[in-house]
């Protein structure tokens, strides 16, 4: 542990933190510009990204509660600190399996500011006390509202695979959140939060003129930790760190930087790296690094959509989007690589102006560690959680140049695996060779290539370099020949290491590697 900083891990109440001495990282800048530019906004981030701590900073700045920001930057700026009645629903922490769920929680939250402000119940529906409500705090403290909803979405992203519930949670909410259209008057701000903005349906329509600041580059780092940020912020706790490992402090950040480091929500020619906040804060709090983040998500349904959809595994570190695909969610369409961007699975890396177009990929080692990792079982015969013992045991074979026992265990990966669920043999050879390889190379130096010109695979240890070559329904001959036609040996004679090129054959009718051949270069 690191005793002398106090890191706010899963608090999300900016009064406590403030109160309590935790390490706060200076966001007011970016409550201030809201204010002054705007009155009606929308922001979606990835879960655990800090989007709770920002809607409660917000609440205590309407509050008036001057005493938390001392020493912030919206301290130099904030003169009158006005008080105004805030209304802060967080729809988190329920499951939503049912019409009176959803009824109960927007009752209860109603009935909450009923009684604060002395006000009878009054409406049919709960969009009719909305509206009564906003109406009737204002008439008593003669200060407009500020709404503040977050996580405005986890009613429909738990309904993904329950289209009809999802739909009558979708006409609720229409009408409950359409209400701050009509009652534009009456209100100081209002802002939504949550995971994706779903679009192509009837959500929003009543409430169209939200500004969607999630991809603009001035509010990139309006969540999470910017890497401009870790400097001001987290000096001491890496340097402790470092000593802790006995390692440089530059090589501790390198290490910081490479885990959790990565997202961007804007063109990366505008705007900074982001790091996720709660692995960051985990890992200097218990000087380790780990999985925190991954490990509080389960993404089966991403995994079952990548099989339905025969996606190509090594295409989601190259993904390409629109932004329009990217900023909502057609659950008719239901398109991967948004769900993925929008889950915190895949971040953005390039940004293509003429044509609109976002390059994506994993952010970072946690995730795509955690992610493929997680994807074994689903694409080999590995099952119970043995996909970091079975990748162990393919280092080992590779690293003391047992290439047989290599082969064999691949080989194993494809026996008895179901393939009812594979509806092409080809692709899922590739993307479980992509898995392979992928998760070996975080132990050995390795490159897995799909494109033409080059060798399939290059795996490199200490001593040796092995080039593989892969064939479907050919033989390994032909791909010991194509090895040797080709050069691919060429690059690596100056490293003076023994070099083997391995020829593999893989057969669709057998669904397995039928044979392969070893050979050395003299």
């Amino acid at each position: 542990m690191t005793p002398a900083y106090k890191f706010p891990i899963g608090i999300q109440n900016f009064r406590d933190i403030r109160r309590n001495g935790y390490i706060y990282v200076d966001k007011t800048g970016y409550i201030r510009r809201l204010v002054d530019t705007g009155k009606y906004y929308f922001l979606s981030r990835p879960r655990r990204f800090g989007k709770s701590l920002l809607m409660s900073t917000i609440e205590a700045y309407f509050k008036g509660c001057k005493e938390l920001f001392e020493g912030l930057e919206i301290a130099t700026y904030e003169k009158e600190w006005k008080e105004y009645p805030v209304f802060h629903l967080d729809l988190s922490g329920e499951n939503y399996n049912d019409i009176p769920t959803l009824t109960k929680v927007l009752n209860y939250f109603l009935s909450e500011i009923e009684k604060n402000y002395g006000l009878s119940e009054d409406g049919h529906t709960v969009a009719l006390r909305f509206k009564n409500a906003i109406k009737g705090v204002y008439d008593k403290t003669g200060r407009q509202v500020v709404i503040l909803v977050d996580e405005y979405d986890t009613p429909l992203t738990q309904t993904l695979t329950s289209p009809e519930l999802q739909e009558e949670f979708r006409n609720m909410l229409k009408g409950f959140y359409g209400v701050m259209k009509s009652m534009d008057g009456y209100i100081k701000l209002a802002m939504l939060t949550g995971v994706t903005r779903f679009s192509k349906v009837s959500i929003f329509s009543d409430l169209n003129n939200l500004r969607d600041i999630s991809f603009l580059p001035e509010y990139n780092a309006i969540c999470g930790v910017a890497e401009s940020e870790i400097v001001s912020y987290f000096t001491p706790a890496i340097s402790s760190f470092a000593d802790k490992r006995n390692i440089p402090v530059s090589a501790m950040a390198e290490e910081l930087r490479r885990n959790y480091d990565g997202y961007r929500f804007a063109d990366p020619a505008e705007c900074e790296g982001i790091y996720n906040p709660f692995s960051l804060l985990n890992a200097l709090a218990s000087e380790s690094i780990g999985d925190y983040w991954f490990e509080t998500g389960t993404p089966t349904f991403l995994v079952r959509l990548l099989q339905k959809k025969n996606y190509p595994l090594d295409r989601l570190n190259k993904a390409e989007a629109s932004q329009d695909e990217l900023k909502g969610l057609d659950l008719a369409m239901a398109g991967i690589i948004p769900l993925m961007y929008q889950s915190g699975y895949l971040t953005i890396r390039d940004f293509d102006r003429q044509f609109g177009l976002y390059t994506l990929g994993f952010p970072n080692k946690e995730v795509e560690r955690g992610f493929l990792n997680f994807l074994f079982p689903y694409y080999t015969s590995i099952r119970n959680g043995n996909g970091t013992f079975a990748i162990r045991e393919f280092t080992r074979d590779i690293s003391n140049g047992n290439v047989d026992s290599f082969m064999h265990r691949l080989q194993s990966l494809f026996a008895d695996f179901p393939y009812d669920q594979i509806r092409e043999t080809e692709l899922h050879f590739h993307n479980v060779l992509y898995l392979v390889f992928t998760l070996l190379g975080y132990y050995t130096r390795t490159e897995y290539r799909s494109s033409r010109g080059r060798a399939d695979l290059i795996v490199k240890t200490d001593s040796r370099i092995f080039i593989f070559e892969f064939k479907l329904d050919k033989s390994p001959r032909e791909a010991i020949e194509q090895i040797d036609r080709m050069g691919y040996a060429l690059p690596f004679y100056s490293e003076g290491k023994e070099i083997i090129k391995i020829g593999v054959n893989f057969s669709s009718t057998l669904r397995n590697i039928d044979s392969w051949i070893v050979e050395k270069y003299d």
